[in-house]
């Protein structure tokens, strides 16, 4: 018997929703498969935490983390807690504080989802981007000077380190030698960002060149390759990006799979020193909290990469193939999705069809 440890923090909004439904989803896989167990601590670190303490997680509350095989997240951010806040105070440290250099986001038209974009069907578009996640644009460097004066100076300083942009870029080659046309784009603006971009561009270079001559690699600007993603995601098979570029790439990402409320993501630590991460793209969205009515197919997808991660890609197969069959047939959906059933009967609805594929 596999037994995992899960440390578990549904965040704020819709978070607390779509968690309960990841968590079903992973205790109806390991009651129909009978070789792994998950036990489960959940922790109310948040927005409404900071509220009431004036930050988001108690102090030391990595060392309480590193004690779990994995970590399950819903959503961060509320109205009333300022976005840098929430992000800083939670989600950063864990990434940085575990190594999760990786952060893993599939871009995939599933069965019975109709994309935005005409004439894209299942099957058209399916590839991943790889975001490094530790530093890059989203470095903690910077200052103001003279704040509230005419002559205000604000300084944000991107760090990008021969270690970190290496590591990344190597394992997005490592995925793209083993994707059927071994193509990999990389994303850079090394025209306009003149010193840390051009840096970016040798390293994937160079590591092409030298480790990885059979693939097919490219390098292409961030705004041809927004563009691109619209006109020609077929052309893609696995895209590495810096930390900024990465976000917003996979946003829109999540866009053209038909709905952001389905992308989801995984944080890894390749070396597994430390816990990873596994959670949906979708922000908490106040507006839909409580209703039950929030989409948990992205946190449900995050769970099959969390099965896959933990050695288990056979589960996590099954279980995105449950989403999909339940997509496909089309008889319940959340109103992202044109549809107008629950949280709790689009997770039934998954769970169901997975049991018909594990039994």
């Amino acid at each position: 018997m596999q037994n995992v440890s899960v440390a578990v923090i549904p965040g704020d909004g819709i978070g607390n929703e779509t968690v309960r439904a990841g968590r079903r989803v992973l205790d109806a896989a390991a009651e129909l498969d009978g070789g792994i167990k998950f036990e489960y601590t959940e922790f109310e670190w948040g927005c409404a935490y900071y509220l009431r303490h004036g930050e988001m997680a108690p102090k030391g509350f990595l060392n309480t983390l590193a004690n779990f095989d994995t970590i399950l997240l819903g959503a961060v951010g509320y109205p009333g807690v300022p976005d840098h806040v929430s992000l800083w105070g939670l989600l950063l440290p864990i990434r940085r504080g575990f190594e999760q250099y990786v952060n893993l986001r599939p871009v995939r038209i599933l069965r019975g989802v109709v994309s935005p974009l005409r004439g894209r069907n299942p099957g058209d578009v399916n590839f991943v981007c790889i975001r490094e996640n530790t530093e890059g644009e989203y470095s903690n460097m910077g200052g103001r000077l003279h704040a509230g004066l005419p002559h205000e100076v604000v300084v944000q300083n991107t760090v990008f380190t021969r270690v970190g942009t290496e590591r990344i870029i190597r394992y997005a080659y490592q995925l793209a030698a083993n994707a059927p046309r071994k193509r990999l784009c990389g994303a850079t603006k090394s025209n306009g960002i003149n010193y840390t971009m051009p840096y970016w561009d040798e390293i994937f270079n160079e590591i092409g060149e030298r480790e990885f001559p059979e693939v097919n690699r490219w390098l292409c600007h961030i705004d041809a390759l927004a563009a691109n993603f619209v006109l020609k995601p077929d052309e893609f098979d696995v895209v590495v990006a810096s930390n900024l570029f990465g976000d917003i790439l996979t946003d829109l990402g999540g866009a053209i799979m038909g709905s952001i409320g389905m992308a989801a993501s995984a944080n890894i630590n390749p070396e597994r020193r430390y816990p990873s991460m596994f959670e949906p793209v979708h922000g908490s969205a106040p507006d839909i909290a409580g209703r039950g009515i929030a989409n948990p197919v992205g946190q449900i997808w995050s769970v099959s990469l969390m099965l896959e991660h933990l050695g288990r890609a056979d589960l996590g197969k099954a279980v995105l193939d449950a989403v999909e069959d339940v997509l496909e047939e089309g008889r319940v959906r959340t109103p992202d999705l044109g549809g107008r059933n629950t949280t709790d009967e689009m997770t039934d609805a998954v769970i169901a069809r997975l049991a018909q594929r594990l039994r």
